[in-house]
């Protein structure tokens, strides 16, 4: 890497975060077997009521691991990991790492059609799940033959004997029970077999291997498996760390970004368990049941989209909530509006934080954040700048030619958390890992941004047509590909309406194939296909039919036009 050549203006803003880091030559588990080695007493993660230590939390990712190499899970095999955050989801991850195999990480909300893409891309020979998806996995499994093994656990299986009960008479009573001739291996089953402490384990695996697959549509909306390294999330703890000198062993993170999410399983979850933090693991939430938790734990640092602040201001009763716990709230997943952030920054003093949100900006491909609000000082607008051992260029797009401070031009950044490949896609990874002149590689990102001269990056938009709800990327033209396949559906359009809460919400415009009449029953037809292949998040919340779509000069469908005429109607 020939960093010499590179500009780096924001050296001066650095404040006390140092521009290098040393990063460890562990594996992702091997480096949680020597923090639970420093820490053994510390609280790991607390789920809905019960803590575990690092010492045990150690023990149970050995133990799984134990019980994968039993099930014949071999080193740089695929095994599927569709959970929430849960204590299971934790042991299982560590667990495929510490087996030299490499963990799919997949929405639990995916459709089947999605979930059979992720299972064949990957060629995952096993998958863990919930017992409530049982059956969207069950209905893939014909077409997804490298998947040999299907764990299946519940929310109770995590939970103490008392909880347990309180558990199956609410909530668990509503998941509709997996058969009892089902081809599956249960959970506790799985994992007494891993009992056997004559199970030798494989030698560790280096930095440099493969590690986890995430999923992102990329700079084309086209779905893509980005491959990440052991070294690159073992880089982005020590980054996180770095960049937060408040943090101490013991701190606690309200972990709610999901685990399948760069976001959710690099920050919340991977960066505390690799420097003795806590993650108080959250399965799903609403806004009310977040500030209830923010009550109820006193975390020391928050992470999550700009919807869900947005959501928090919108709650009554919350005069007596104190945040003067928190050290760092890290906004990401979507721009944070200036307006938001002032009226958020009032939230936190109201409530007795000395803290400001701090916003960040990254991208799957390198994990996730790779660039952050100082700690010490911000900039409106500015998402902040590099961290440590990270660089940002702005250059002309389509080109790799840097512009002059100001200038606008696509985002490129570089730096040890920068991924693999995208798995099977090699014209697509070489359309966005880039050799510049300088010898090195650059992600181009596929967003538009400017330098300041002081090198702090200003976010402006994305080159690539996306919708973002709730945090959640969706790409119009995949989601008008399955409507188009639709026996009745002639033509589509998607795109994304303002929303107060999603920040964006999901909208259909529809022409209807010659012999089908505009109908209740035509439109209920349409969204039932939708549900077996979008995902919940994607769903259309509307679908209008309309006797033609407005098109471009050149025949193209003129998707700005449709967002003008909502917009409009919104006033």
């Amino acid at each position: 890497m020939n960093a010499t050549s590179i500009r780096t203006p924001w050296v001066n803003y650095c404040g006390d975060v140092p521009l290098k880091l040393e990063y460890s030559k562990r594996s992702l588990s091997g480096e949680v077997f020597a923090t639970a080695a420093r820490y053994p007493d510390y609280t790991a993660y607390e789920f809905l009521g019960s803590a575990t230590t690092y010492r045990d939390a150690a023990k149970e990712i050995k133990r799984c691991a134990r019980a994968l190499v039993k099930l014949g899970i071999k080193p740089g095999e695929k095994v599927t990991v569709c959970m929430p955050n849960t204590p299971q989801a934790i042991s299982m991850f560590y667990a495929i790492n510490a087996i030299g195999a490499i963990a799919n990480m997949v929405h639990p909300l995916s459709s089947e059609r999605e979930i059979a893409f992720y299972i064949n891309d990957s060629q995952s020979v096993a998958a863990l799940t919930l017992d409530r998806f049982y059956g969207k996995f069950e209905a893939i499994r014909a077409d997804a033959p490298t998947l040999k093994h299907l764990i299946i656990t519940s929310i109770g299986d995590a939970l103490s004997p008392i909880m347990k009960v309180g558990y199956t008479l609410t909530q668990g009573r509503k998941v509709k029970k997996v058969p009892k001739d089902a081809d599956i291996v249960k959970w506790n089953a799985f994992m007494k077999t891993g009992d056997d402490e004559s199970v030798a384990l494989p030698p560790e695996r280096p930095a440099t291997d493969p590690a986890v697959v995430l999923y992102s549509g990329g700079t084309t909306g086209v779905t893509k498996g980005i491959l990440l390294s052991n070294l690159n999330f073992n880089a982005l703890g020590a980054q996180i760390v770095a960049t937060n000198p408040m943090f101490s062993p013991g701190d606690k993170m309200l972990a709610i970004m999901p685990m399948f999410h760069g976001f959710g399983l690099g920050v919340s979850i991977h960066s505390m368990l690799v420097n003795g933090g806590q993650c108080i693991l959250v399965p799903q939430f609403t806004p009310k049941t977040y500030a209830q938790l923010l009550a109820k734990h006193k975390p020391n640092f928050i992470a999550g989209v700009p919807t869900l602040f947005e959501a928090l201001l919108r709650i009554d009763g919350l005069e007596k909530l104190d945040l003067s716990c928190l050290k760092g709230v890290f906004s990401g997943g979507d721009s944070l509006s200036a307006e938001l952030k002032k009226r958020f920054d009032a939230f936190l003093v109201a409530h007795n934080a000395s803290v400001e949100v701090r916003e960040g900006y990254g991208t799957t491909e390198c994990v996730t954040a790779s660039c952050l609000t100082p700690y010490h000082m911000s900039r409106e607008g500015s998402i902040g700048i590099p961290f440590p051992d990270t660089y940002y260029k702005i250059v002309k797009v389509g080109t790799t030619s840097e512009v002059e401070y100001g200038v606008e031009g696509e985002i490129c950044l570089t730096g040890p958390t920068m991924m693999i490949e995208y798995v099977n896609q090699p014209e697509e990874t070489a359309n966005t890992l880039k050799l510049h002149s300088d010898g090195m590689t650059w992600v181009h990102t596929g967003d538009l941004g400017v330098m300041d001269g002081d090198g702090f990056i200003y976010f402006r938009q994305r080159i690539k047509r996306m919708i973002i709800t709730s945090g959640y990327n969706v790409y119009p033209s995949q989601i008008e590909n399955i409507l188009e396949a639709h026996e009745s559906v002639h033509l589509s359009c998607v795109i994304g309406i303002k929303d107060p809460y999603k920040i964006q919400k999901v909208k259909a415009f529809i022409v209807l194939k010659p012999g089908y009449s505009p109908s209740d029953e035509v439109k209920e037809s349409i969204l039932a296909y939708c549900r077996k292949n979008i995902a919940k998040y994607a769903m259309p919340y509307d679908i209008e039919f309309r006797d033609e779509l407005p098109k471009t000069l050149v025949g193209k469908v003129a998707y700005r036009v449709l967002e003008e005429e909502e917009a409009v109607k919104a006033g």
